[in-house]
């Protein structure tokens, strides 16, 4: 088995899908607990410095799945004689590739919606 910092260790491979459900959690739990504790007023629509902390976040988190994404596909394009850990290595790029997206894509009524509706 291969050391767990190596890039060609399969553990890697859902990583992307289990950060990605960490920041969802935690974007729509901070969201409500926030939007009960001190909601903004909704005449601010979407300009809030609740929607600026987790659109801040979000950004964060696609930044560190972007740097994930790199990395690994560079691992991969290293493994070029060792299919099975090129594999390892192309698929976990994938994975955190899709995270990444995916985190875009539910962030993006963050920039059109007030945030507690």
């Amino acid at each position: 088995m291969r050391h767990l910092r190596s890039p060609y260790n399969p553990i890697h491979i859902p990583l992307g899908f289990i950060i990605w459900s960490l920041w969802f959690v935690a974007l729509y739990g901070g969201l409500s607990v926030a939007c009960e504790v001190a909601a903004p007023p909704a005449e601010a629509a979407q300009w809030t410095w609740l929607n600026a902390l987790l659109l801040a976040g979000t950004l964060a988190i696609v930044v560190l799945l972007a740097a994930l994404t790199h990395g690994f596909w560079r691992a991969s394009q290293r493994a070029r004689q060792r299919p099975k850990e090129r594999f390892v290595a192309w698929t976990a790029a994938g994975v955190n590739a899709i995270a990444a997206l995916a985190c875009v894509f539910i962030a993006l009524p963050i920039l059109s919606m007030p945030p507690c509706l």
